[in-house]
């Protein structure tokens, strides 16, 4: 094979490669669960509060944990992929569990302080140095039910991908 022929045949399958991204069925279940999460958190502050928020979108907090439903679906994705006893679950498995316990500890208690601090900041008289210094997001965290939501919407997701690649595949 002359150099040519070589240097064609290298640069077709490394753009052949570029695009496999887009048939990685593990990436397709995490980001999919991701985004019904954040779109199920637009109805569900609809319900709640009877206006639109289009920060829902992109915001975190909320329900479901869209943090949850992407490592889940990401986690179930890989098990039914490459298998529940190999290493690529065990660390997915591992992201998960760091994340969604951090979702209903660190974040959800930081949120629960901003707004205290945002009273106390309140309350202050206007001429303080601090009464005019804009609030603390409070919403940061999940309930655990927001986070056992979002697990649930994300091993549906991975699962009802994996069928939709065995049929489409098959």
């Amino acid at each position: 094979m002359d150099q040519s022929t070589a240097t064609a045949t290298s640069s077709s399958s490394s753009s052949t490669h570029y695009f496999s991204i887009f048939t990685n069925y593990p990436l397709i279940s995490a980001v999919t669960s991701f985004t019904i999460a954040q779109f199920i958190k637009l109805f569900t502050s609809w319900y709640r509060e009877r206006r639109w928020d289009l920060k829902q979108l992109i915001g975190s907090g909320g329900m479901p944990s869209s943090h949850s439903a992407t490592v889940t679906a990401l986690a179930v994705a890989i098990g039914l992929q490459e298998g529940f006893g190999g290493s690529h679950f065990a660390i997915a498995l591992v992201l998960a569990s760091v994340v969604m316990y951090d979702a209903t500890g660190v974040r959800l208690h930081a949120g629960r302080q901003a707004e205290v601090l945002n009273q106390i900041v309140y309350e202050l008289p206007a001429e303080h140095p601090l009464a005019e210094s804009r609030p603390l997001r409070e919403l940061l965290g999940h309930t655990p039910p927001q986070v056992v939501a979002g697990g649930m919407l994300g091993s549906a997701t991975a699962v009802t991908g994996y069928l939709f690649f065995r049929i489409a595949t098959s």
